[in-house]
């Protein structure tokens, strides 16, 4: 389940709409609950890019995202994960 964007930007980062990244990150949502949990964001981590410590880079991003502190990705703070995205895992999220 690799991020699908639209294109590269000329700076090489991967482009997508909210809408495309709000769809992309549902599909990890596993338990269907609306939120996405620390687990659900390593699985997509992992998906994505592959790589190491996966557990310890989702658990920061949730920290740097999670406006209210319950420690899951909530609808309303899925703007907070997509600024994150864009400067921490090259993405350039569109706003149309």
């Amino acid at each position: 389940m690799a991020i699908k964007t639209r294109k590269y930007s000329t700076d090489g980062k991967r482009e997508m709409t909210i809408d495309e990244f709000k769809r992309w990150l549902k599909k990890f949502d596993s338990d269907k609950d609306g939120r996405i949990s620390r687990n659900e964001l390593a699985d997509a981590i992992r998906v994505t890019s592959g790589g190491w410590f996966t557990k310890r880079k989702s658990k920061h991003i949730i920290r740097s995202a999670d406006g209210n502190g319950n420690g899951f990705i909530d609808d309303n703070e899925i703007i907070n994960l997509a600024e994150f995205a864009e400067k921490h895992l090259n993405v350039r999220i569109l706003y149309l």
